[in-house]
């Protein structure tokens, strides 16, 4: 890998859509596999800069091995032009020299299936850790090795991640094989504001990729050049329109678009939070996109029918306003 890798890979991301998309399963866990094939189809005709597999909305952590190394494959094939990036992270370890192979090893599988790039998962298993701070340099570093440009993952400790003190941050952000940061802070703002200080002062050439479904059109203002959500898996015309006209500065186009994506994130990514997964396969049985018995989460939350003519009532409502 090179600098020119890393620049070319931040430069296809600039500016667009990275959905992480789900895996559409049935009712016993099992990938459904025409539900899959659609959506495929489907996301190969939306206008996104790439997409992320093996994210949390894609449950990356729990698939099965073959599971997964088939969702990496079918969707290299389906996107061959656009940006894959995969996570790469441990569901559960022994120890932390254990959870870093675990995550070496997925990055290594995720290279050899053709990754562009890798998404960090959130070292968890190092909180409270005494050396805390030089173990999460530690792990980024051996999964730099793997030779693939890096995504960097901040992910709110309250929101289940681990916090990155400003010196960490400078420190994997120091890295030339990092293309940039996903921030995924859920309700604190605050924390989002002075990372991307941070990144404008210190570290203007990596990329600010907002990971904030709440708060989407706040957070590109604040300074994020790309998106990398599991909202991006339905509506993508919709969010890359968005993103477009921040890009252009078309104000007035920007904050309709806003409140537009701000009425689905109200719908989709609210509590229980883990139902997040399950709601945007509803959304893409509301447009078509793969049948009602393609949209399981095997590991969320059982959801209420009520969720789900709610959701049809949001993209109705929208669907009015184009």
């Amino acid at each position: 890998m090179t600098t020119n890798t890393v620049a070319l890979i931040r430069t296809r991301l600039d500016g667009g859509l990275i959905p992480a998309v789900p895996v559409p399963f049935d009712g016993q866990g099992q990938l459904h596999t025409s539900g899959h094939d659609a959506y495929l189809r489907h996301m190969s005709e939306q206008p996104v800069a790439g997409i992320a597999v093996w994210a949390h909305t894609g449950r990356g952590l729990l698939l099965e091995n073959e599971t997964a190394d088939a969702v990496l494959r079918d969707w290299r094939r389906a996107l061959p032009n656009k940006v894959l990036i995969a996570g790469a992270g441990a569901a559960s370890a022994r120890n932390e020299d254990e959870a870093t192979d675990r995550a070496a090893a997925m990055a290594e599988q995720a290279a050899r299936l053709g990754a562009d790039a890798i998404l960090v998962y959130a070292p968890v298993w190092l909180r409270g850790h005494e050396r805390r701070d030089a173990k999460i340099v530690e792990h980024h570093r051996r999964l730099a090795g793997v030779g693939l440009p890096l995504v960097l993952f901040y992910l709110y400790e309250s929101a289940g991640g681990i916090g990155y003190s400003p010196t960490v941050l400078d420190e994997l952000l120091s890295m030339p094989e990092v293309v940039g940061i996903k921030m995924a802070t859920l309700d604190s703002v605050m924390t989002y504001q002075d990372v991307s200080r941070q990144l404008r002062a210190k570290h203007p050439d990596k990329l600010l990729i907002t990971g904030e479904d709440r708060f989407l059109g706040y957070s590109l203002q604040r300074g994020a050049r790309a998106a990398l959500i599991g909202m991006g898996a339905a509506c993508c015309g919709l969010q890359a329109d968005l993103i477009r006209s921040h890009t252009e500065g078309d104000a007035r186009r920007f904050l309709r678009l806003s409140n537009f994506v701000d009425q689905l994130a109200e719908a989709t990514f609210t509590t229980p939070m883990e139902g997040y997964i399950k709601r945007m396969l509803w959304v893409l049985v509301h447009q078509g996109v793969i049948p009602f018995e393609a949209a399981h989460d095997p590991w969320g939350p059982e959801l209420p029918r009520e969720e789900f003519d709610k959701i049809g009532r949001t993209l109705a409502a929208l669907r009015e306003t184009e």
